[in-house]
């Protein structure tokens, strides 16, 4: 060990000595940064990583590479110094080593210097450090195994120059192997074969942050396998030509081919073995999670995962197929008996390709490809089928990627597989089950109570008593004896605090019999298992149905897992009507602007539309969701209030203005003011939404109508506003930390926004609901009270906008909460008020006693209760996301997905939350000026020139006081040494 150590310093020593290794170190860090800051264009992106960096090093080493290792054995033999080494008393294995780490020494240290730019990324936004260290190891890695190709080819060359030309030339064409151009002629199978020869291919994984075992191996098996060619090399030059020299030769040869036949058997070996690898991101972005683990340990019968994937298919597309095959293995894995995972072309099979048609409804997708040479059109197969028992799914090519365009390229990547596997698994396992199956995962037992009083029941209601022990004697039969009823009469209990224990706990209390009456009865339901409740409120004439569906949903409630629905509450498009006024046809009606949120509800939930003019949530609805609320009755609001009182989930995009589309068509923006008369529910909620509207300094672009006189004819057209301080840029600032809610987001951008002000319920100053706010304005965010959000360049011609630094009131520069949720004891906006269910007409009775019209209303809700509320009316419009995807802004995506976010957690579904926070997402940078921008990018340049400055300063300096190196086994005065 101490010669080879000893041989390294020599080699990096004569390196540092070198003006030739200065120009080359220098050229390699300047273009570095080039690639980094112009080449990628690091600040458009807008992304706080240092991929550009790690997406050209496998390229820029290989050129490094062979300019440091043209002269390592090549210059020896030329100068004659080879036969010196050769015959001293030095190990051969002891040279070749030391060379190599010399030259590695020197390549490490050329990566040290490029860590500034990792540093420089920290301070300008959250920077993920895992695929930052996993990059500059798969560097090192990558350039071991060049450096012994390098190796290699110098000792078989006395030429330096034909070395350095053979090295890169060797080198390149192991990268280009598995370059997505080449890889793209072979089909699938066989581009799966390039990538795992290619050595760029190979160092995608290690650069996102993921250690695989097998490309460990593979680098290695590149080092030990040139490195020993390397040695035969070499041995081969002290031997002669006779007969006593061939047989060497000859062993040497089969020593060679063993060597590497080992290298290959152990890398096709470990092919297969998919999950020894370490996941080094921040969040375990690339590993199966243990929600995922903990629904597959819960299968109670055989799950199937099939991938429908062409061997043919579209270059962009080709790369993520292994990574899906990967997932599905593992899911096997991890499922062990439970699941079966499959990989399929049906293209070379008719009867899997009739059966995908025919039964499944899978069908190839024409692509569309264009390159240099030609262009065309291929069918290709991209779905994954999950079946369970008789019911699947289908993943298809959309639900799959996200497609994100640069100037430069179009770059495909998969959306977040492991969340679109498990939401599905978990839609077919759990959408549709019978009641056997649903106690079968039961931990404890269910028990309903009624509380009825038969003897004052109203006719209309005396069969209920039997309908409601008829209905729940079945489910017990059914339950495996997990269910149990029991019917308690309030009135004619022992217990004479009864009554009183349960208006304080459940709210229930004692209905009229009639508008005038002073009897009353009691009718309740309530279904408990464990410490969790839920309080019943059958639909319609209380039949035997109506009591079945309410109990059914109630039992869904209470156990984890089953599929959730949603209730919305958004604007409708009048029906489409062919009219004629006056000899014209009328202009068609508004289109529906809330289809793409439909369509990403109807995806993960079963959604139902609701108006609740009956003045009641149905009551399988788990969460109510309500979109831009404006000019509800009191029965709807009533619904809503009692909603949440009964313990369910109220999300409200409570927004105070909303855009108005016949404006936007025709020029310029108007938005419109919406009569939110859930004020009064959201007050005595705790949360106030101001009549302003917000504006931040943090904004995103904006597509603005203008018109223009051309000739006499107005020209209408679109222009890009690339600051709208309208649309509000929340940023990882902004975002609540410790919310699940919002992580896995890099921001959220909410459009004509108003600022929320929290003041929730207190109970001897302890507060009743704990709150969250989610979403914050940046510190420079202020408000105006007028509802013009047009720009104005003619008073403003530089921004449009006037952006006040400081000041008071509205014009205060200062964070504001533009979205909370929070979970609690709410108390009711109809808490001693007469009830809107009740007819209208006298306030009392002919002896002018008061009406018992409250007597149904629930006026405090369990502690459990949940409620969401987003100052934006427009965050989740079709227009507002359909103006982002054309800007480009993340908000497109990221506006669904926080709604998504806010339904799995006010539906306590923290399994599928806690998968989609540990997705990847890209982190933004923090905004800045240009100037700000030069000064990084200088930063930069000068710390390279600085160091590479003081590194061969100081080993010139030192080079006067060189002493020779002793290596081990050589004596002193030897002058060869």
């Amino acid at each position: 060990m101490t010669q080879v150590m000893s041989i390294a310093r020599k080699e990096l020593r004569g390196f540092f000595l070198s003006p030739v290794a200065l120009i080359f170190l220098g050229t390699f860090l300047f273009v570095v940064l080039f690639s980094f800051f112009w080449g990628e264009a690091f600040f458009r992106r807008n992304i706080a990583d240092v991929r550009p960096l790690f997406d050209w090093l496998p390229l820029l080493l290989i050129f490094l590479v062979g300019s440091l290792t043209m002269r390592l054995w090549s210059e020896e033999q030329r100068a004659g110094t080879l036969e010196i080494l050769l015959t001293m008393p030095i190990r051969l294995r002891h040279l070749v080593v030391g060379k190599f780490l010399g030259g590695l020494a020197l390549i490490a240290v050329a990566l040290v210097l490029t860590f500034a730019l990792p540093l420089t990324v920290t301070s300008l936004g959250e920077l993920d450090w895992g695929p930052v260290f996993g990059g500059y190891l798969g560097a090192l890695l990558l350039a071991g195994a060049y450096l012994s190709i390098g190796l290699c080819i110098s000792s078989a060359t006395e030429n330096p120059l034909v070395a350095l030309l053979l090295t890169c030339l060797g080198c390149g064409l192991l990268y280009l192997v598995g370059s997505e151009p080449v890889v793209s002629l072979f089909g699938t199978q066989g581009g799966e074969l390039l990538r795992a020869i290619g050595s760029g291919s190979r160092f995608e994984s290690i650069q996102r942050g993921v250690l695989d075992l097998r490309d460990l191996v593979y680098y290695g098996s590149l080092c030990v396998g040139f490195l020993y060619l390397n040695m035969v090399i070499l041995e081969s030059k002290r031997w002669g030509v006779g007969q006593v020299a061939a047989k060497s030769r000859s062993a040497m040869r089969l020593s060679v081919v063993l060597v590497l036949a080992n290298l290959l058997l152990l890398n096709l070996g470990l092919a297969g073995v998919a999950g020894a690898r370490i996941d080094m991101t921040e969040r375990n972005e690339y590993s199966i999670s243990p929600a995922t683990k903990k629904i597959l340990a819960g299968l109670e019968a055989p799950l199937l995962i099939r991938g429908y994937f062409s061997a043919k298919t579209h270059a962009k597309l080709a790369p993520l197929v292994p990574r899906i095959r990967d997932m599905l293995e593992e899911y096997q894995a991890v499922g062990g008996k439970s699941v079966r995972s499959e990989f399929i072309d049906p293209q070379k099979s008719p009867e899997l390709e009739k059966e995908a048609s025919e039964v499944y409804g899978i069908n190839s997708i024409p692509l569309e490809f264009a390159d240099r040479h030609s262009e065309g059109v291929v069918n290709s197969y991209f779905t994954i089928l999950v079946k369970y028992g008789d019911k699947f799914e289908k993943l298809g090519f959309q639900d799959l990627i996200e497609v994100r365009r640069s100037a430069q390229d179009i770059k495909v990547r998969l959306r977040n597989l492991e969340y679109d596997l498990t939401r599905t698994i978990k839609k077919v396992v759990y959408g549709f089950q019978p009641l056997e199956a649903m106690f079968a995962r039961a931990t404890d037992k269910i028990k309903l109570t009624a509380y009825i009083t038969p003897s004052t029941l109203p006719k209309q209601y005396a069969d209920v008593p039997a309908r409601v022990k008829k209905v729940a004697e079945e489910i017990a039969a059914r339950s495996g004896g997990k269910f149990v009823f029991e019917t308690i009469d309030p009135m004619a209990s022992k217990d004479s605090g009864l009554p009183k224990k349960l208006y304080e706990k459940f709210g229930f209390k004692p209905l009229a019999v009639s508008l005038f009456s002073e009897n009353s009865f009691y009718m309740h339901l309530l279904l408990n298992s464990g410490d969790r409740y839920d309080r019943l409120y059958p639909e319609g004439k209380m039949t035997e149905l109506d009591i079945r569906n309410e109990l059914t949903a109630g039992i869904k409630r209470l156990l984890p897992g089953f599929l959730k629905t949603v209730g919305l509450m958004a604007p409708k498009p009048p029906p489409r009507r062919q009219q004629m006024m006056m000899g014209r046809q009328m202009p068609p009606p508004p289109p529906d602007r809330y289809r793409m949120l439909r369509a990403t509800l109807s995806e993960n939930y079963t959604l139902r539309e609701v108006e609740l003019k009956e003045g009641r949530v149905p009551g399988d609805v788990d969460v109510l969701v309500v979109m831009a609320p404006d000019s509800l009755d009191d029965k709807q609001q009533f619904a809503i209030d009692q909603f949440l009182m009964r313990g369910g989930a109220v999300v409200v995009a409570a927004g105070r203005y909303k855009l108005e589309l016949s404006r936007f068509a025709g020029g310029g923006l108007k938005v419109n003011k919406l009569s939110n008369n859930l004020d009064k529910l959201l007050k005595a909620w705790g949360v106030e939404v101001s009549e302003n509207l917000v504006l931040d300094a943090r904004n995103a672009p904006m597509l603005i109508p203008f018109e223009r006189n051309v000739m006499g004819s107005t020209i209408r057209e679109m222009r890009l506003l690339q600051a709208y301080p309208f649309w509000i840029d929340v940023r990882s600032d902004g975002l609540a930390e410790d919310s699940p809610v919002v992580a896995g987001l890099p921001s959220v951008v909410l459009q004509w926004a108003s600022a929320l002000t929290l003041n929730f319920p207190k109970d001897k100053d302890t507060s009743l609901v704990h709150a969250t706010p989610l979403l914050k304005s940046s510190a420079l965010s202020w408000e105006q009270s007028a509802s013009d959000v047009n720009p104005d360049f003619a008073r403003f011609p530089r921004r449009g906008f006037e952006y006040p630094q400081g000041g008071s009131g509205d014009k205060e520069n200062k964070q504001r909460i533009l979205a909370v949720a929070a979970i609690g004891s709410f108390s009711s906006a109809f808490k001693g008020k007469p009830s809107p269910l009740f007819n209208e007409g006298a306030t009392g009775d002919a002896k002018g006693k008061p009406k018992r019209s409250d007597g149904r209303t629930l006026e405090q809700s369990p502690k459990g209760a949940r409620l969401v509320v987003i100052g934006s009316a427009d965050f989740a419009d079709d227009i507002a996301l359909s103006i982002a995807r054309q800007t480009g802004t993340s908000s497109f995506r990221s506006n669904l997905q926080l709604l998504q976010n806010i339904i799995d957690w006010s539906v306590a579904d923290e399994d599928l939350l806690s998968i989609r926070s540990r997705g990847h997402y890209a982190r933004t940078l923090r905004p800045m000026e240009e100037s700000a921008r030069l000064n990084y990018e200088m930063f930069n340049y000068l710390f390279v020139v600085l160091a590479l400055g003081a590194i061969f300063g100081v080993a010139f300096v030192r080079r006067r006081n060189l002493q020779p190196i002793e290596l081990s086994g050589v004596e002193k005065n030897d002058d060869k040494a």
